[in-house]
């Protein structure tokens, strides 16, 4: 676990957080509101939905009516992170947490199982600590 965590406030504008996160060589960010709480994440890859269109969602086109099969979730989550000012407003909100006292293999499975790099340690809502997929392949390595 990485005890040195790059926070960004929910207020910040969309442009410093890709200066946070890329003068610090980090490829994600929890959020915190103004009394320090964690309130999301953002990643290189929220970021990216700035520079590229909203996927569009499939549908079938019946008699003049769209059925709309699936994405049209993916898709308005899209639409909202291209519109997005603030850190607030491209955040992921549905963030993964795990306490100080989990097991490495526990972290290890919940990056696999959700596809995702890195997961806040939280205690008491407060970010204490972060541990990336990198944090994972050290410890592998050093129990060689």
């Amino acid at each position: 676990m990485n005890k040195n965590v790059i926070t960004v406030q929910e207020d910040a504008a969309i442009e410093e957080v890709a200066g946070i996160l890329t003068e610090n060589n980090i490829s994600g960010a929890p959020i915190l509101n103004k009394e320090g709480n964690l309130v999301g994440i953002v990643t290189e890859e929220d970021l990216l939905h700035k520079e590229t269109n909203p996927r569009t969602p499939g549908f079938l086109n019946i008699l003049g009516a769209f059925i709309y099969i699936n994405g049209l979730e993916r898709y308005r989550e899209d639409f909202k992170k291209l519109a997005a000012q603030r850190a607030s407003e491209i955040m992921t909100t549905d963030v993964i947490t795990v306490g100080g006292d989990i097991e490495i293999e526990r972290v290890a499975a919940l990056m696999v199982d959700n596809d995702i790099n890195r997961v806040p340690v939280v205690e008491n809502n407060s970010v204490i600590g972060i541990i990336s997929r990198a944090d994972i392949i050290k410890t592998l390595a050093q129990r060689v």
